[in-house]
């Protein structure tokens, strides 16, 4: 997975550069091109795939917190009636 993300990064750099040297390219276009079509779409790649590692984690924490007792109560809603005076 990550050598996927590194490769894919490499190759978004390099069209960054080539249009940051290119005569007719610009340094906030290479940018925009970098974030745009590298950065921004990795991100949401790498946190798709990592949805199931930190369902499990979160899993995990939850039963380890059920077998010690440590769950703390959920906190409670104020009733509808009840406002604070100041």
């Amino acid at each position: 997975m990550y050598l996927v993300a590194i490769a894919w990064i490499y190759v978004v750099l390099m069209m960054a550069v080539a249009e940051a040297t290119s005569p007719q390219g610009t340094l906030l276009g290479a940018f925009f091109t970098f974030l745009l079509y590298g950065a921004l779409p990795l991100s949401i790649v790498m946190y798709l795939l990592r949805t199931p590692h930190r369902r499990r984690m979160r899993r995990a924490r939850e039963e380890e917190e059920a077998k010690t007792g440590e769950q703390e109560p959920p906190a409670e809603a104020p009733a509808v009636g009840d406002t604070e005076q100041r």
